[in-house]
């Protein structure tokens, strides 16, 4: 299966020549030992100003935007490489590794797990607020990129898990995560705002997990006609909603509408939220999303309206689609080797101190360690399964 967005926007060459793996990822308990987590932030941090060093911080945005290069990244720290944890810790240690070097690196972190995700609009602020730099679009690509996720792509996953990072010249990328805790599996979304043309058409760089679900996907390119008539819904009032409203408690649900319960529509709750949109009509679909009120059910019913009323179906198409250097914390492959690790990031330390001060011999041997790393792997043979072009991911 794929492990993008059907129109996934191009990358540097250094993206298109990643190699690609299979993995499932479960959800998993515990956390990171605070041995290993202090590891992970000395070495996310040099890893990270290396990459500044040769590619500036956009180009650390487009490769955590990228879901393979963030699942190796994640088990050159340490961490699982089955686990959903890979992706809330490396993204904390990330996010820590950054701190206090924001302005050297020109890069930013916000967000996290649980508590810390609904705090993103605020350390967005404080950021902008040292930067002079205006909030407001950061804030709103932050709401929007959650919101689509958790309510206009309903694929049966619940967002706990929000990072966003960003640029003193206001790039950001969003990586995020969503749970079903019936299947005990995680997804992970990825987006950057790099040629992001439309919030609500196709905007992800990838959606990532081993299982596809018939899924309410309003933002797939063949939902244009249903977003156009939501949102002529939202906008004004008629009978012919009206008399589907009253309908509603009544109707047999067709099959193909697996994923619309009956004990979903709740007319009351559609009747209010219709109501603040009569009121204020939204401009467009992406103006109707940031509605206060609008959760995912009234969505739903909104979208089941629109068919019943103007015949215009949403696609059901699931968008969804990496291991170690190190070792693993549950000692998978092996466990974490403490003296290599430290050599690791003495390594990078050493040769990023050495580049500053002019003496770039270290830092470009690592360069062309990396390019004959990746000329290795592209002599390798494709797999007749996939693997190595398009393969399975997880979150």
């Amino acid at each position: 299966m794929s492990s993008t967005a059907p129109g996934l926007r191009p990358k540097s060459p250094a993206f298109e020549r990643m190699r690609t793996g299979l993995a499932h990822l479960p959800l998993h308990g515990g956390r990171a030992p605070r041995w290993l987590f202090e590891r992970m932030v000395k070495l996310a941090r040099l890893m990270v100003a290396h990459m500044v060093e040769h590619e500036g911080p956009r180009g650390v945005l487009l490769r955590l935007s990228d879901p393979y290069w963030f699942q190796a990244f994640g088990c050159v720290l340490g961490f699982d490489w089955h686990s959903s944890g890979v992706t809330t810790t490396a993204c904390g240690a990330l996010k820590e590794g950054l701190r206090g070097l924001e302005g050297t690196l020109g890069l930013y972190a916000a967000g996290g797990k649980g508590a810390a995700s609904r705090r993103t609009p605020q350390e967005i602020i404080e950021h902008c607020e040292r930067l002079g730099l205006d909030p407001a679009p950061l804030v709103r690509a932050s709401r929007l990129s959650a919101k689509v996720d958790n309510t206009a792509l309903q694929d049966g996953y619940t967002l706990y898990h929000h990072s966003f990072f960003f640029t003193a010249s206001g790039e950001w990328c969003v990586v995020q995560q969503g749970m079903d805790e019936n299947q005990g599996m995680a997804r992970r979304y990825h987006w950057v705002s790099q040629g992001l043309t439309s919030f609500v058409v196709e905007p992800h760089t990838a959606v990532c997990c081993d299982r596809r679900r018939p899924t309410l996907n309003l933002v797939d390119r063949e939902s244009d006609k249903a977003r156009a008539a939501i949102t002529e819904i939202s906008r004004i009032p008629n009978r012919e909603v009206e008399r589907t409203l009253a309908a509603l408690p009544e109707l047999r649900l067709p099959r193909r509408h697996a994923l619309i319960d009956a004990l979903d529509i709740r007319p009351a709750q559609l009747r209010k939220v219709l109501a603040t949109t009569w009121a204020h009509p939204p401009e467009d679909f992406q103006q109707l999303l940031g509605t206060p009120g609008l959760g995912p059910k009234s969505l739903r019913a909104l979208a089941l309206v629109a068919e019943l009323v103007y015949g215009d179906r949403a696609a059901t198409r699931d968008p969804a689609a990496y291991a170690f250097a190190h070792g693993g914390k549950d000692g998978t492959p092996y466990p974490v080797h403490r003296e290599r690790y430290e050599r690791t990031v003495e390594m990078f330390r050493d040769a990023l101190e050495q580049a500053r001060l002019g003496r770039r011999e270290k830092l470009e041997a690592l360069e062309r360690l990396g390019r004959w790393t990746q000329r290795l792997a592209e002599r390798e043979p494709r797999h007749p399964s996939g693997v190595g072009s398009s393969a399975s991911v997880s979150s």
